[in-house]
Formats: C-alpha cells, sequence, structure tokens
C-alpha cells in the first residue's frame, strides 16, 4: 500500500515540493519554483525570495536548465516503473501465500490448481519386527540397522512432469526435501539407519534427490527437483537429522 501510495505521487509529480534550478550563463543558479519563457525575457518565482522576478533570456541558460529537468522527469519515471513493479510482485506473493491452504502438509501443484498429499503411515523395522512409526516421536534406541518403510510397493498419489513442484507447509523449523524411495517386496524404504553402539549416533541414509527451495513465507515453501528425475516412487519428506522423526508424502512418477 505504502508503495502503491508513492507510485501514485511519483506520477502526479507530487512526491516533493519540484524546485528548479534556472542556469545562468555565467555559472550562477536561481532556485526557482517554475519559470516560462516571455519573449526576451524569463519569468521565474524565486524560491528564496517568494515572489515573481524577470530576467534578460540571453542570461540564462535554457539548454542546460531543460536538460535537468527532463533528466528528473525520467528518473521519476524509471522510480515509478520500480515501484509499480515490486507492487506486482508483492501481489504476486499475497496471491501464491492465500492459494495455499493453512495446515502443514504438502500440495502438489497440478497446473493451476493444488493437490493435497496425505501424510503416509511409516513404519520402524527392525529385526525384531515391524511398528508404526509416529512423527512427532524419534524411534526407540536399538544399536544396529533400522529401516523406516511404507507399506506397498507403489503410491497412490500420481504426478506428472520429470520436475514436479510442491509447496511444504511446515509444522516446525526442520529440514525437508524430496527423496526416492527404495523398492522391495511390499514395501518403499524411507530411510536407512545405522545406530551406533555406545554412543548411540543415528546416521540416516535417505535418497535425497537436490532440489530448488523458495521460502514463500514463515514456514511456506515451494519444492521442485533441480534436475529432471526418473519414472519410479518418491517422496517429499520433513525431519530432524539425528532423530529419524521422519514425516512422509509419498508419491509416484508415472509418465512425463
Amino acid at each position: 500500500m505504502i508503495r502503491l501510495l508513492l507510485l501514485l505521487l511519483l506520477l502526479t509529480g507530487s512526491a516533493v515540493a519540484a524546485n528548479l534550478k534556472l542556469y545562468l550563463k555565467d555559472g550562477g543558479s536561481h532556485i526557482v519554483r517554475e519559470y516560462k519563457v516571455e519573449g526576451d525575457r524569463v519569468r521565474y518565482y524565486s524560491v528564496e525570495r517568494s515572489e515573481w522576478e524577470e530576467i534578460p533570456l540571453e542570461l540564462v541558460d535554457i539548454r542546460k536548465t531543460e536538460g535537468e529537468i527532463k533528466q528528473r522527469e525520467e528518473e521519476r519515471r524509471n522510480e515509478a516503473v520500480v515501484l509499480d513493479a515490486e507492487e506486482k510482485a508483492e501481489r504476486a506473493v499475497r496471491r501464491e501465500i492465500e492459494r495455499v491452504p493453512v495446515d502443514p502438509g504438502v500440495y502438489y501443484v497440478d497446473g493451476e490448481s493444488l493437490r493435497t498429499i496425505k501424510a503416509a503411515e511409516s513404519k520402524m523395522v527392525t529385526n525384531k519386527g515391524r511398528s508404526v512409526l509416529k512423527a512427532v516421536s524419534p524411534i526407540p534406541i536399538v544399536a544396529g540397522k533400522v529401516t523406516v518403510e511404507l507399506d506397498g510397493e507403489t503410491s497412490s498419489n500420481i504426478v506428472s512432469g520429470e520436475r514436479p513442484e510442491f509447496y511444504i507447509r511446515l509444522s516446525a523449523e526442520q529440514r525437508f526435501g524430496i527423496i526416492r524411495l527404495e523398492k522391495k517386496k511390499g514395501a518403499r524404504v524411507v530411510d536407512k539407519i545405522s545406530v551406533i553402539p555406545i554412543s548411540n549416533e543415528m546416521i540416516d541414509e535417505m535418497n535425497l534427490v537436490e532440489v530448488f527451495r523458495k521460502q514463500v513465507a514463515d514456514g511456506l515453501y515451494k519444492i521442485w527437483p533441480v534436475k529432471p528425475i526418473e519414472l519410479g516412487e518418491y517422496a517429499v519428506v520433513e525431519y530432524t537429522e539425528g532423530k529419524s522423526n521422519v514425516q512422509v508424502w509419498d508419491f509416484g512418477l508415472r509418465s512425463r
């Protein structure tokens, strides 16, 4: 709104009192509010004395005076163009923010519309079996290998295009990205975790895809692959490194 008001002021020429320099051929000048050439005289309103005065035209450097006026007008027009562009950019950002639902989650850009991707239920798999992994809680510390998996070999969320775009609205300030899932019989592997004995340090082995990240607002990002991705199974993930409290939104790329 402020930029819009400034733009209007600039366009009407009333942003600041438009004092001018009336240049003289001897190198001097007068600060004037306005002037006009009347025959062989130049009549001007003196800012210093707040009254109308006259001077012979032959003493005035009209070319230099008019040149500076044109330069100021060009600068004013350029400023107006910049402010107009900034205002349009801000409106575009506001529209982008407003189109994304306020609930934390992932939203696929499907042409001109957004499609909500439902969070998947991931499971922790150890040599003792499988159990549901709650996103809000880190996995229990168990020395050795642990995998985080999704049931089924394919996702029901189908996307197209070699560089699909998503919005992610975070539930908290955490890491996020796109990963490729590894297929296995009856499941897809999200993460392989090595738990180091004694130190209980966790090492994640997610197959991260290189992505662009554009912050749209606080906690709201747009992400998409840097390079075209191959057909297969993928997921958008939100996680805390070293804790494996991963949230997963799976999708499958089936066609270009």
